[in-house]
């Protein structure tokens, strides 16, 4: 196929890419240019702009586009209505958090969507951001319909993510000691490798799926102790294989990770933020989106890689990176990017749990 990818060099869609192209598939990118210039030589690059011009695809055919930056219906009202007539299949990178508050448990794809109210469609912001997604689908379906591919994506984790959402407990799990985790260890988690996803949009397009789908993962039931006991079998692997193929030592814990499941209760009495202070933590009754119903994904060809391979390698990922200066971007020094407990923090927040008598 000759796909059209909007975006390309950022996460998910430099993952979409490399799939891509290793299948076979031609790519022809449309983006800004300014992350990843030096990309994917062997493509065609097109320089394009989601809020204004996009007259280099004008007269462009193309077997399908996958766009994974589309945030505002304006965006994707201009993109679609400008390739209607000439691209056969529409993926939309959507959003589980399209759903309205609070998601119930076990969620699947007719559950009711969140509103925008009075917020304007042309403005991007946090408690807008599903509105606008859910939004961004109905657009794309009203200029092609029967033909969109809408994926409503939990979180997507895996090397390249400088969200630091998830890899934030690779990471963490690296460096050892004593770990602050919100109990309790049996709350579902759920997230998807951003390489799995990848395939599974392939997938879609080569079978001609289409419709709206939650994707997400592991392909079974997944709680947050057997999420931090795969980062901690990632830090400990002996080796890995490089994306050469050729074994490469990992770094191993300064000392041995202990966890200490700290209850909800105590953890919103001292005010830790859910999800950016303690990544992938929802309290009770907010937690939907970690137990989405993906059936008719898997029903559709997804498939996940085991837990301790996405974050061996995300692992890897983050402690052979650098920041603009070169400098590595070290897991182990115990520093946080965007999310996530400081170092200070957990030691605080660990030393007062603990001093009210409560145990690992």
């Amino acid at each position: 196929m000759h796909i059209l990818v909007l975006g390309g060099t950022v996460f998910l869609g430099r993952h979409i890419v490399d799939a891509a192209l290793a299948a076979g598939h031609e790519i022809t990118l449309l983006n800004r240019g300014r992350s990843g210039p030096g990309l994917y030589p062997q493509c065609e690059r097109l320089v394009g702009d989601r809020n204004g011009d996009l007259s280099a695809l004008k007269g462009r055919q193309f077997d399908a586009v996958v766009d994974t930056s589309g945030y505002l219906p304006g965006q994707v009202e201009r993109s679609a209505g400008l390739l209607a007539d000439t691209v056969e299949r529409y993926v939309f990178l959507s959003s589980g958090s399209v759903y309205a508050e609070p998601v119930p448990h076990g969620a699947d794809e007719s559950a009711p969507l969140a509103p925008l109210g009075d917020h304007p469609a042309d403005e991007l912001s946090g408690p807008a951001y599903g509105a606008l997604k859910a939004l961004c689908e109905q657009a794309a379906e009203a200029h092609m319909p029967g033909r969109v591919l809408a994926v409503r994506a939990g979180l997507i984790v895996g090397p390249h993510d400088t969200s630091e959402r998830y890899t934030y407990w690779p990471r963490r799990m690296a460096r050892g000691g004593e770990v602050l985790a919100p109990g309790p260890g049996s709350r579902s988690v759920q997230y998807i490798d951003a390489r799995d996803l990848s395939l599974w949009i392939l997938h879609c397009l080569d079978q001609g799926t289409a419709g709206t789908f939650n994707v997400c993962g592991p392909s079974e039931h997944h709680d947050f102790a057997a999420m931090l006991a795969a980062c901690a079998q990632a830090s400990r692997a002996p080796e890995r294989q490089s994306q050469s193929g050729q074994p490469e030592a990992t770094p191993t814990s300064l000392t041995q990770p202990a966890v200490t499941w700290v209850d909800e209760e105590f953890l919103l009495e001292q005010k830790v933020g859910p999800w950016l202070e303690l990544p992938l933590w929802l309290p009770a009754g907010s937690d939907g989106l970690m137990q989405m119903d993906c059936s008719r994904a898997r029903a559709a060809g997804l498939q996940c890689r085991p837990p301790a391979e996405t974050a061996a390698d995300t692992l890897a990922w983050d402690q052979s990176r650098t920041d603009e200066r070169g400098v590595t971007v070290s897991s182990l020094s115990g520093a946080t990017l965007q999310v996530g407990l400081t170092s200070d923090r957990e030691r605080e927040l660990l030393a007062a749990w603990n001093a009210r008598g409560s145990g690992h």
